[in-house]
């Protein structure tokens, strides 16, 4: 990181650079590490610039020149979604940062680091990465500016964009800088994405509505967008060629899945596990203790949720690591001082996914316009969580750990398609901490629609065999689900409904988010076009503040600071039946309703899990 360093290793120069939004952890949960020890297995020298101070250019040469390419990433998280709430208002602290501060990267990272690093040495490439750049790789919905934007690829004056997960690409596209191929001429590498005025596509390629039909024309927009993700499988995704008039900006299929073997001996490099030394004395960097004795068990997702981008970043054929692999990084943390005998959690996107969807798609790719596990499960889905059980068996075997969780996410509608039924008892006996988070995300079956989640009943369901669990085993262990206000689709009318439900059950849940259009995603596609992709049919939007604002209210509609905003909602909708004193209200005339929560969801006198806020953005 430092010049001293580099000069303690007895090198001269480095070969790459990567500047990063990020504080530096060596944990393969932190993407800028991942690459770094990816490159220095192939015998490259790495060098990282971690937040630098992009006000002074001076920083963005402390290491020198690098002899092959700079690397930008704006970090874990979308820059300007670690620094603003959905009304656009600053977040406070910054738990990538050391001590959590905040301030310490700018907004829109991967182009200011991008342009101060082409003005410290003009002739370097540069390369873009991570989720903020991925996300952007053609013209995009932008939130904060109410606008369609064009390329990263061209705002941040970049020469290559890697997008996706990155291992293989920068792999091949270091060995071709290595080989002195320039950089302008590196365009046939999978996960890429490149500017050019010389080439024009061929018959088989996917000619994208242009940049400025896209800007004029939503329905344009709306198009672009499901062609996109209609060609996100590396089997049979296509180039795509999108117009800017004097050029094109081209974005090459995507790269490949990695194998079992590939992926496992990507966890397996010489990782830390620990926050650079500089920043011990400031406190460290909060982002860590989330993950340290945490592992990462697969990647991918075939969930099909609207609102998330996995799919766009990450694709959608499951890929997970062996036990082997997890047993040999379990047994590295077990001889950490600080380890406690306590797994955090085993999982990924999807922490009960161990293996692609089915069979088919490992030789003809996902389906184009089918979901895998969306409003209804595929008649194709193998559901099967026989591996999962037995690795989960095998970690909480191991000398020295006591306790072995799962906390990331777990698709309860693919537990409830489970013929077996062995995992859940499993699950609740062993591996819940006293309260299992599920994501749900709403229970109107109309805005459940649009999301691309499965119906209230299939939830309901899985609340009962929840709660029946636990009374066999003699565990008193509740539900918290997520709830996600203002999504498109969802009227006031859907968010009373599911006020309604929250009243009924006693969930009421701790961590609520208004929707948040980030790129690459159709549910921000509805956001901007108030059209659903798929269908070219409108969509209702709540795009209003104030509307927004009640919708959210109606979800913890026992608050006193909500009351006003539940009345209006209620008033607005004809609702005044649920306003009074009767057992049925959510707010009185005069006050809030104060009833004593019940149902599995109920926690008399229980605190909020602070841990919660450490995952801001984590599921996005």
């Amino acid at each position: 990181m430092f010049r001293s360093e580099l000069n303690d290793s007895g090198w001269d120069s480095l070969d790459f650079i990567i500047i990063s939004g990020d504080a530096y952890v060596d944990h393969p949960s932190f993407g800028a590490a991942i690459i770094g020890r990816v490159l220095e297995s192939e015998g490259f020298r790495v060098g990282i610039i971690a937040q630098p101070n992009w006000r002074h250019i001076e920083d963005f040469r402390r290491l020198g020149r690098p002899n092959l390419a700079f690397l930008v990433t704006a970090g874990n998280i979308d820059s300007m979604v670690n620094h603003y709430t959905v009304a656009k208002k600053k977040r406070r602290g910054d738990l990538y940062s050391p001590g959590g501060k905040d301030g310490m990267r700018p907004d829109r990272a991967s182009i200011v680091y991008a342009n101060k690093a082409r003005e410290a040495f003009k002739d370097v490439p540069i390369i873009l990465g991570g989720i903020e750049a991925s996300l952007r790789r053609l013209a995009h919905y932008d939130y904060w500016d109410d606008k369609v934007r064009r390329s990263i690829l061209l705002d941040a004056k970049a020469d290559l964009v890697i997008y996706g997960m990155a291992e293989q690409s920068i792999r091949q596209v270091a060995k071709a800088l290595e080989q002195g191929r320039p950089i302008e001429r590196i365009q046939e590498i999978r996960g890429t994405v490149f500017r050019t005025q010389e080439q024009t596509p061929e018959p088989e390629e996917t000619v994208l509505p242009s940049y400025e039909a896209i800007c004029a024309d939503k329905r344009a927009f709306a198009r672009s967008f499901q062609l996109q993700q209609e060609n996100t499988d590396a089997i049979y995704g296509t180039r795509l060629w999108e117009d800017y008039g004097d050029f094109f900006v081209v974005q090459n299929p995507p790269a490949h899945p990695l194998s079992q073997e590939q992926l496992d001996a990507v966890y397996a490099l010489p990782y830390t596990r620990q926050y650079h030394p500089s920043y011990t004395a400031q406190g460290g960097i909060p982002a860590l203790d989330e993950v340290k004795f945490s592992l990462i068990s697969n990647r991918g997702c075939f969930g099909g949720c609207s609102f998330c981008a996995l799919t766009f970043h990450q694709g959608r054929v499951l890929q997970a690591r062996s036990h082997e692999s997890l047993v040999a990084e379990a047994e590295t943390m077990i001889e950490f001082p600080d380890f406690k005998g306590n797994i955090h959690d085993v999982g990924g996107p999807t922490a009960n996914f161990r293996r692609p969807a089915c069979r088919k798609q490992l030789k003809h790719g996902v389906c184009r316009r089918k979901a895998c596990l969306g409003t209804e499960p595929c008649s194709q889905l193998e559901v099967d969580h026989k591996d999962y059980v037995k690795l989960l068996r095998r970690l909480r075997g191991l000398k020295g750990v006591k306790n072995v969780f799962v906390r990331s996410g777990i698709r309860y509608d693919y537990v409830m398609y489970d013929k077996n039924q062995q995992f859940l008892p499993e699950l609740v006996q062993h591996h819940v901490s006293g309260q299992l988070k599920v994501a749900p995300e709403h229970i109107s079956d109309n805005v459940l629609h649009y999301m691309g989640k499965p119906g209230r009943d299939v939830y309901d369901r899985f609340v009962r065999a929840y709660k029946k669990c636990n009374q066999r085993l003699g565990k008193k262990q509740f539900l918290i689900p997520y709830f996600m206000s203002s999504h498109p689709g969802s009227t006031l009318n859907d968010a009373v409904e599911l006020a309604e439900y929250i009243r009924d059950t006693g969930q009421m849940p701790e961590q609520v988010q208004d929707f948040y259009p980030t790129p690459g995603t159709s549910a921000t596609c509805m956001y901007y076009t108030e059209l659903d992709p798929r269908t070219m049919e409108p969509v209702y939007v709540p795009k209003d503040m104030h509307e927004k604002a009640m919708q959210r209210a109606l979800i913890h509609y026992n608050r006193p600071t909500n009351r006003k905003l539940v009345l209006e909602a209620l008033e607005t909708v004809g609702r005044q039946d649920l306003i009074g004193s009767g057992p049925k209200a959510l707010v009185r005339h005069n006050g809030p309703a104060h009833r004593k929560r019940t149902g599995p969801g109920a926690q008399p006198g229980k605190k909020r899990d602070r841990r919660s806020n450490k995952t801001r953005g984590r599921r996005r």
